[in-house]
């Protein structure tokens, strides 16, 4: 059996530890991560959606670093959308400049009704 290795950014222990979820997880040389959305370090929502949305791919670097990896290293991506038709131009402007040249990760993006958000 393979040891799991828990990865936690700088500064948000609390709110994983508050949601009982690992940021992120090293196994067997692989780096699964946990779902990065655009709040604050309190867990309080950024209220612009653009923001928002950069907040969500800072928070995603902080967790790469704090596992001494980058961008780079991400091979897939899965986002979910609240509002896709009014969202998704936004999320891929912010997207190609995360990512701006290839090889690109593969991306799956989903719409969905809800999504688990932390209280403020």
């Amino acid at each position: 059996m393979s040891v799991r290795d828990v990865v936690f950014p700088e500064g948000r222990r609390a709110l994983y530890e508050l949601h009982r979820y690992s940021p992120a997880v090293r196994s067997d040389g692989l780096l699964f991560v946990s779902g990065q959305v655009g709040s604050r370090d309190d867990g309080s929502p950024e209220p612009d959606f653009e923001a928002q949305v950069r907040l969500a791919f800072d928070n995603l670097q902080a967790t790469l670093r704090a596992a001494g990896c980058t961008l780079d290293d991400i091979i897939d991506v899965t986002s979910f959308h609240t509002d896709p038709e009014r969202q998704f131009e936004t999320v891929l402007k912010v997207k190609d400049e995360m990512f701006p040249q290839p090889p690109y990760p593969s991306w799956t993006a989903i719409g969905v009704n809800w999504l688990a958000v932390s209280p403020r």
